[in-house]
């Protein structure tokens, strides 16, 4: 490929829209334009990212026995109410109906489309195991689109789905493909770890997330690095052990606390600890009031809660909603003499005389005790881990590192299969609903994580793996013939290698053509310039090398295949 008959138009300046590293060194690089919010087109240099990381995912669900199709995006609302989604799955999911007034939507996501397929052409348990995947574009209608690529509305995905007669043989699907996505992400030349995660909309039993470790990720994840526990910020466990506190019980009082309601406010207005406090959060369970209480210095994790409920959905209740339950305005809610179901975190089963709302407006509780003044439902892990925390598997210290998800696996039983009605019969002759996994990768994602993980000051560190060209020949000097005439050599000779190469020949000064090699994040740059072949000798520089190397120039070509050939060997 010559710069010159290629399109790469890349900024001098960081965009004004950019939000983090990835999406401003994608623009500055030519690789994106956004369309309209949340919408990009992929330029040719991302374009060619992209292929490569398609090119990988590919190759590696082939190797694990998985068989390609390609589903629509446009899917019927009949199918999404067959499995129950259509109205559960929220705004995300973009409905609108067509010409002939049926209501359909954009493919978030394809489990109730592959679903039916299998139904009405798998019967026996013969046809199984098998595993469908795609590469195709999803579209979610998110209330946020943000980090250009990253949280994107429109975005490529490859999903797989497979299908077996039983757990067993599920449970062996989902090993293959945790096995097979720790192939990818290596050959893709990520840092990452594998985490415990909710299962969210796609439900099923449970999930892994891969994770791309960068310091710069939206997600948070949790790790032991003595037992190898891993979870992301809310899947996390908590241990159920309590700090009983050894102290005798203090006649419960009303105290005023005039337009006093946060954590802080109240903690230093009656001098306590914000340890010393119980905040009762009034949340609505598939449209049910549960309260749920968690220490002053937690936080009430929504998720665990959903999941302890078995719920669908859940939400903190509005003003009017905590006003009707507890008498009081938000912010003095507390958990004496509410008529309503109380869940409390296990941190709480050993507070005494502690603080809580009164349920009267301008009023708190003080030396309010479990059991002699109200009582707890069901005690339960609902609160997010903190950096205090101990390991829930082994008890040791663990770290908080940031990370942004690249891969999600998910154990989906026969959720869909049983709403479907999507049987097959066994080798005893009865029907039986197929036992089905799914496993997504963001294929875009995979560049923008790959960004964020690796940069510097002058642009993006790509691995050979996934960058737009493996080499780049950069003469210095385009008016010098013998100049021109070595670098297109050693072009042609890459070429014929079958190396993935690009020769910079246009009539730029050198400072510029250099700039813009580092921008782009091509991991090898070969210099050819007039003192050097005067030297016999040419500059080569790998992007994430600080240090050139000068080579002898009747051995550039086989310096250059070999230095490639390291480059993948060392993702293996």
């Amino acid at each position: 490929m010559r710069y010159t008959k290629y399109f790469i138009p890349t900024y001098k300046e960081d965009p004004s829209e950019a939000e983090v590293i990835s999406h401003k060194l994608m623009l500055r690089a030519g690789m994106i334009r956004k369309i309209t919010t949340g919408i990009y087109t992929y330029l040719p240099l991302g374009l060619r990212c992209i292929r490569k990381v398609e090119n990988i995912v590919r190759d590696e669900m082939n190797r694990a026995g998985a068989i390609e199709l390609l589903m629509p995006a446009f899917q019927p609302a009949e199918l999404w109410k067959e499995s129950g989604r259509w109205d559960y799955y929220g705004k995300e999911l973009l409905r609108f109906k067509d010409r002939y007034g049926r209501d359909a939507c954009l493919g978030p996501t394809h489990e109730e489309v592959i679903t039916a397929i299998v139904r009405n052409e798998i019967h026996s348990y013969k046809q199984l195991p098998v595993n469908f995947y795609q590469i195709q574009t999803k579209f979610r209608d998110e209330i946020r689109p943000r980090f250009g690529i990253m949280r994107c509305r429109e975005f490529i995905m490859k999903d797989a789905y497979s299908f077996d007669a039983d757990e067993e043989g599920a449970n062996k699907s989902y090993e293959i493909m945790k096995e097979t996505y720790h192939r990818i992400f290596k050959r893709c030349g990520f840092r990452f770890s594998m985490v415990e995660a909710d299962t969210g909309t796609i439900g099923g039993s449970y999930s892994h997330e891969f994770m791309v470790l960068a310091d710069t990720g939206e997600d948070q994840i949790v790790v032991c690095e003595k037992c190898g526990y891993a979870a992301n910020l809310e899947k996390a466990e908590v241990s159920e052990i309590a700090e009983f506190q050894d102290e005798p019980e203090l006649p419960m009082q009303e105290v005023d606390t005039p337009d006093i309601k946060s954590i802080e406010e109240v903690s230093s207005f009656l001098n306590v600890s914000p340890k010393k406090l119980v905040k009762t959060l009034i949340c609505l369970v598939d449209e049910k009031p549960v309260a749920a209480l968690v220490r002053g210095d937690h936080e009430l994790n929504e998720i665990k809660l959903r999941n302890l409920f078995g719920a669908e959905q859940i939400r903190l209740a509005d003003e009017e909603i905590v006003q009707e339950i507890t008498g009081a305005p938000v912010g003095f809610a507390g958990p004496v003499g509410l008529k309503i179901k109380i869940v409390a975190d296990h941190s709480i089963k050993g507070m005494k005389n502690f603080v809580t709302g009164a349920n009267k407006k301008d009023k708190h509780l003080i030396n309010v005790n479990i059991g002699r003044d109200f009582q707890v439902d069901t005690f339960a892990d609902i609160r997010f881990i903190t950096p205090q925390d101990r390991c829930p598997r082994c008890g040791n210290d663990i770290l908080f590192k940031r990370g942004i998800e690249v891969g999600h696996i998910f154990k989906l039983g026969t959720k869909y299969s049983k709403a479907m009605n999507a049987t097959f019969t066994d080798k005893d002759g009865k029907e039986k609903p197929f036992v089905m996994g799914c496993y997504g990768i963001g294929i875009g994602r995979c560049v923008a994580a790959a960004i964020e993980q690796s940069h510097d000051e002058n642009g993006i560190i790509f691995p050979i793996s996934i960058a737009p060209f493996e080499v780049i020949v950069l003469p210095v000097q385009m008016n010098d013939a013998d100049v021109v005439k070595e670098a297109e050599k050693i072009y042609h000779k890459l070429l014929e290698a079958g190396i993935d190469v690009i020769i910079d020949d246009r009539d730029e000064r050198a400072g510029v053509k250099f700039n813009d090699a580092d921008l782009i994040g091509i991991p090898i740059r070969v210099t050819v310039g007039k003192k050097a072949l005067k030297e016999q000798k040419l500059e080569l520089k790998l992007r994430s090398e600080k240090e050139k190397e000068l080579i002898p120039l009747s051995s550039v070509p086989e310096i250059v295949i070999n230095k490639v050939k390291e480059l993948y060997d060392s993702l293996k």
